[in-house]
């Protein structure tokens, strides 16, 4: 679920170990993360150790087809279909070629595929003229894309997964067209039965961003390191009974209260839960940068941390001002400052876990942006209710140096705070 996309992140092949893509004997497969402003290409080494590089989505770099072809994805777990850009266009870097693979075959509207493993899409699938499976997808950012679903053979390193259904698409509208530029396409990574740790029967799979050097790691199976500390766990929220403004197959968490410093705003848990339409529910979004808050949780948090920075920090009086729509409240900082006040940690209280925000990942520099000699700051929550978002949406900006694991198989997230940046040193996954 892509919400405001301005980060992108590589995978490229390095040796670790094997992967089999195989739900009774699955193997772990570890990638290296390193920031790149622009994806490049691979860098082979021997197996299958990938590098994941990241700058504001995240990406994925592997092999589509038979011959193969490079493609780079968006990894968004907050998405189910797989999808490629397949047709030409003047703003597209990369595209894939179906006619170019032998082992392309789309899907008709007669299949199951298309009748049942497609009912979580927000719009219903439906049957073009040439009597092909044709999905429509759109994301909360108000992109949109669609074309015709279809199975291929992807690979990961040297591992190949036959079968696997994924949009190949040929029109659309993206709301940042230069970072779409930059990709083939998104690989959709939720509990649906189409998203791709299903088809590849992952039973999970984690990650950990740093925030200090941007490297980092992301691993498919079991992660057992000695000196990974034991993480926390908070279930998977799930509703069997589809409701309007509920994603059933998103990583759903309850979250039931926010810390600033020692203090918790005074909210009830109430506002927290879902309601009966389901809207409400606090979704772990690897598309999404940034954290956004419903708007009386969001008032809160932004009144509370302007009570506890006033003594530091200079609000940006401009009313105009909305940073990506969504964040209202910013800050001028002298650009001759060499580092930014000591700031209240804010930390997300869900049951069972936490998860802690505090120095620099609190506020962002607006990139361009100057007020006399002062750079402007922005507080890195926002408000749901400007985006026209029903949910809570915690993006991988607050995941910064926070082991993140998602256990399909326990239905649960676990969390456990790591420096990413020495984590992918232990694991040798010098980029």
């Amino acid at each position: 679920m892509p919400i405001v996309l301005p980060l992108l992140l590589l995978l490229c092949f390095f040796t670790h170990c094997t992967l089999c893509f195989s739900a009774s004997k699955p193997q772990t497969l570890i990638l290296p993360l390193k920031t790149e402003t622009l994806p490049h290409g691979f860098a082979p080494h021997s197996t299958n150790k990938l590098s994941f590089h990241h700058n504001v989505t995240l990406t994925i770099q592997l092999s589509v087809g038979s011959p193969p072809q490079k493609v780079t994805m968006v990894l968004d777990t907050g998405s189910e279909l797989s999808w490629l850009h397949c047709k030409k266009a003047p703003n597209l870097n990369s595209v894939f070629n179906p006619l170019a693979s032998k082992s392309y075959s789309p899907i008709p509207c007669s299949s199951p595929v298309c009748r049942t493993r497609t009912r979580d899409f927000s719009i219903p699938v439906s049957c073009d003229p040439k009597k092909l499976c044709h999905a429509t997808l759109s994301y909360a950012d108000a992109s949109s894309i669609e074309g015709n679903l279809a199975s291929e053979t992807f690979g990961i390193g040297l591992s190949t997964q036959p079968g696997t259904i994924f949009g190949c698409m040929d029109s659309g509208f993206s709301s940042n067209s230069e970072e779409d530029a930059k990709t083939t396409g998104l690989m959709g990574m939720n509990r649906g039965s189409l998203s791709f740790v299903t088809q590849m029967g992952l039973p999970k799979f984690s990650y950990c961003i740093s925030g200090r050097d941007s490297s980092g790691v992301l691993l498919f199976g079991e992660a057992k390191f000695a000196w990974l500390r034991p993480l926390n766990y908070t279930p998977l929220v799930q509703i069997s009974t589809p409701l309007p403004y509920f994603d059933r197959v998103a990583y759903t968490v309850q979250l039931e209260g926010i810390r600033v410093s020692g203090k918790v705003l005074p909210l009830p848990k109430s506002v927290f839960v879902p309601d009966h339409t389901g809207a409400g529910q606090t979704m772990v979004d690897s598309g999404t940068q940034f954290t956004f808050l419903l708007g009386p949780v969001y008032t809160a948090l932004k009144n509370e941390f302007i009570q506890q920075t006033k003594p530091v920090l200079r609000v940006l009086n401009d009313p105009n001002f909305v940073f990506q729509g969504a964040m209202d409240l910013c800050y001028q900082v002298p650009m001759n400052r060499p580092s930014l006040p000591q700031l209240p940690t804010v930390t997300l209280m869900f049951q069972g876990a936490e998860m802690s925000v505090s120095g620099e990942r609190l506020l962002y520099r607006v990139p361009g942006m100057v007020r006399g000699s002062d750079s402007v700051y922005c507080f890195t929550f926002g408000n749901s209710d400007l985006l026209g978002i029903e949910a809570f949406v915690i993006g991988h900006h607050h995941q910064q140096n926070v082991w993140m694991e998602f256990d399909l198989e326990k239905s649960r997230v676990g969390v456990a705070e790591v420096r990413c940046d020495l984590a992918s040193q232990r694991l040798g996954l010098g980029v």
